[in-house]
């Protein structure tokens, strides 16, 4: 009777009950990666809307300076490098640092002059996928909605 206690004792997992377990930890993980997945590119989107309100204020102060906007050659490089011809640029550039940011996800604005809006200029990013157009985090952001 004593070697029969020291069996169930030393009794393991069966493969069913294990692979419940497997089971109900992979939905776990399914639903926090699924809401740490949506804050992430949430915090992309609020971050480049940012960027693009600071861009869209210091092209607006580089047109009060040198009564221009920038040419798109110029770009938005203009606001950290004086170009050539404009006088009364502000004396260390327009942004806090030498380099302009980057949206959320890494890539450089895209700086139009005389958009097809009725707005002078426009500083965009084509979202998550870097591609026109889209829907959600794809979306397209410009700086004249972040205004």
């Amino acid at each position: 009777m004593k070697t029969n206690r020291k069996r169930q004792s030393l009794r393991g997992f069966t493969m069913v009950e294990l692979m419940a377990v497997l089971i109900i930890l992979g939905l776990l993980a399914a639903v926090v990666v699924k809401n740490f997945v949506g804050q992430v590119e949430k915090a992309k989107v609020v971050t480049t809307k940012a960027s693009l309100k600071l861009l869209h204020t210091a092209v607006n102060e580089f047109n009060m300076d040198c009564s221009r906007w920038p040419t798109e050659d110029e770009g938005l490089s203009a606001l950290v490098q004086q170009p050539a011809d404009a006088t009364n640029w502000r004396p260390g550039g327009y942004l806090d640092t030498t380099d302009i940011p980057k949206d959320g996800w890494g890539r450089d604005f895209i700086y139009e002059l005389h958009p097809e809006s009725t707005k002078p200029f426009v500083v965009k990013s084509l979202g998550a996928d870097g591609e026109p157009e889209g829907e959600g985090y794809n979306a397209d952001l410009y700086s004249t909605d972040a205004n």
